[in-house]
């Protein structure tokens, strides 16, 4: 049995009263939160634990989860720059794409999920739709293993209208996804989960839906789908079928609590009452809508239903970085500047949907909060920095001041995974260059110019 203290700093529970004890203390013991409270420890625990981790001038506040990204995208960033979504699939992604392996898309993986945790994400969804080579699911799943982030595989798939190589009948998916549940599913005290994934709707047929949700639910698992991202998206699925995204899901019966519908921005008020009495969750990808013009989701219709939502970064090919700080900036920002009103989200709003939210898209109700019992997934956040204090809003310096510079401890599962800054399960700048060098042999395969180029080093 090991235990930490955090102490000292202004601990943000984000239970349902928002509580702050500012200062306060988080006892852990091994994977659990102990005890929590304000002012000082009693003598007992501080006298008690293997580490003491001094919080005085920081925010200690649940790790957030970033519930939607593409991993094998941080090979891809700045590809996108001048394309909207089906342009930038068709000329950038696929290309790319195809010529991933294991290896490589290992590599990818576990730069984005230091990525992630840098930028304050404890949990991760991964849609991860590139089965080129089969072990690349593998590949992805042990970087989120050495690393030790909380991960949600999210197996994507599509069988028609779709890069053909990248495209999977419903039963090649199920075979395929059994064999890596078996493998990961419930790795390392639940740590690791794998659901399906159905990519887009014009990318999935009616009975592969209703095959793979099926299976999904009969594993107790969740589905992940990308829904309404764009308005042409949205016609496609009228012309063909005759009804919107959320429409064409009800329908088919599938619709529930168990689905997380990644974007969500086109909906119309119907698709938001499906949505609302059938409990999904949306996850929100504001920095990807607006890189890639995609359109302002209607966020403050959907918490007027009690709609639960989660936030995301999207893939660092559309964004291009994974950072849950600039996510919640941008959620509350493009909803102001959109409906014209200061008032339209405020920074506490943001932060239950980076923790609380993103808890319900990874389908646990034992994280998101700090409370006793509740697993210990937290941040430590410096506010003693000149882009942050004098701090007279703790949720407010966190939204609207704090990036991932200011992030100093992140804890996962009891595990230190970053202290002091520095990341504690592998060596980041040997990663970095092996991450480089993949990158250029992938685009090298593809005959695509990234011009990965670095200026040579100053001589010393």
């Amino acid at each position: 049995m090991t235990a930490m203290l955090i102490s000292g700093g202004a601990v943000v529970t984000v239970d349902d009263d928002f509580t702050i004890h500012d200062p306060g203390w988080v006892h852990i013991v091994d994977d659990r939160i102990a005890a929590l409270g304000p002012g000082s420890p009693p003598p007992g625990i501080a006298s008690s634990v293997d580490q003491v981790i001094d919080a005085a001038g920081s925010a200690v506040m649940p790790g957030m989860t970033n519930a939607h990204t593409h991993l094998f995208q941080t090979f891809f960033r700045g590809l996108a720059d001048d394309k909207p979504l089906l342009d930038w699939l068709r000329e950038c992604i696929w290309p790319g794409a195809v010529h991933l392996d294991r290896e490589s898309a290992q590599l990818a993986a576990t730069i984005g999920l230091v990525e992630n945790l840098r930028g304050g994400a404890t949990s991760v969804i991964d849609h991860q739709y590139v089965h080129i080579d089969e072990g690349i699911d593998d590949g992805v799943c042990a970087a989120a293993d050495e690393l030790g982030v909380r991960f949600l595989l999210a197996r994507g798939w599509a069988d028609r209208n779709y890069e053909p190589s990248l495209s999977e009948t419903a039963e090649q998916v199920l075979e395929r996804t059994q064999r890596v549940r078996d493998r990961w599913h419930g790795h390392d005290g639940n740590r690791l989960r794998v659901e399906l994934a159905p990519l887009i709707p014009w990318g999935c047929s009616d009975d592969a839906m209703r095959s793979t949700v099926a299976a999904a639910r009969s594993w107790g698992a969740g589905t992940h789908i990308h829904c309404a991202e764009t308005a042409i998206e949205v016609e496609m699925s009228v012309d063909e079928r005759g009804v919107r995204h959320v429409e064409w899901l009800d329908q088919l019966g599938l619709l529930g609590p168990d689905f997380q519908l990644a974007h969500s921005v086109w909906l119309d008020d119907g698709e938001l009452d499906l949505i609302a009495q059938r409990d999904a969750v949306i996850v929100h990808c504001p920095v990807s809508n607006m890189y890639l013009a995609s359109g302002v989701p209607r966020i403050l219709d959907m918490r007027e239903r009690s709609i639960r939502i989660a936030l995301a970064s999207d893939g660092p090919g559309s964004n291009n970085r994974q950072d849950m700080f600039e996510v919640m900036k941008a959620t509350i920002l493009l909803q102001k500047i959109h409906h014209l009103d200061a008032m339209a989200l405020q920074p506490e709003d943001a932060i239950r949907m980076a923790c609380r939210g993103g808890a319900a898209a990874m389908g646990q109700t034992d994280i998101g909060v700090l409370a006793p019992g509740m697993l210990a997934d937290l941040l430590v956040i410096s506010l003693d920095s000149v882009f942050v204090a004098p701090v007279h809003s703790v949720p407010s310096a966190l939204v609207f001041c704090a990036s991932p510079a200011d992030l100093t401890h992140v804890v996962v599962a009891g595990r230190l995974l970053i202290d002091d800054g520095i990341v504690t399960m592998i060596d980041e700048r040997a990663l970095l260059r092996r991450a480089e060098m993949s990158a250029r042999e992938v685009f090298r395969r593809a005959g695509i110019d990234t011009r990965l180029t670095r200026p040579a080093a100053p001589d010393q």
